[in-house]
């Protein structure tokens, strides 16, 4: 029965939206996960997608989808590359993993205009500046 089934609280694993400067002295962002966990993740896959309304228009971007075998605890890799045009609408990332034989799952929702200067944070993890969901 549905009551029966539970399901565990995501703790320790978050999604970073991240930005470098380039040679061209221009900003590259990327999305990044995150494993501050002191276990290996595995079998892991994310869903990316974003979607909302500017200027009374409805946008949907396409959905994307990745898989990585594992991330080792207390690391963190690149999920994708994003474009500033979409921080204007949500940036949802959905996650999927095991650890430690249990399976995981949590959506990571960046909300519209959240990815900005007021909200950039030093990531000591990534050695970068950027905008922290956990």
């Amino acid at each position: 029965m549905k009551k029966d089934i539970q399901i565990p609280n995501v703790v320790g694993v978050e999604v970073a939206i991240a930005r470098k400067n380039t040679l061209l002295n221009e900003y590259e962002w990327a999305v990044h996960l995150i494993n501050r966990n002191k276990a290996q993740i595995k079998n892991i896959m994310v869903t990316s997608s974003g979607y909302g309304t500017v200027d009374n228009q409805e946008i949907k971007t396409s959905t994307l989808r990745h898989f990585f075998e594992t991330l080792e605890p207390q690391s963190c890799l690149q999920i994708e590359l994003i474009e500033p045009e979409v921080f204007k609408i949500n940036n949802e990332f959905w996650i999927s993993y095991w650890l430690n034989d249990q399976l995981f799952d949590k959506r990571f929702v960046f909300v519209p205009d959240s990815i900005s200067e007021k909200n950039m944070l030093n990531i000591t993890i990534l050695g970068l500046e950027g905008v922290l969901h956990e």
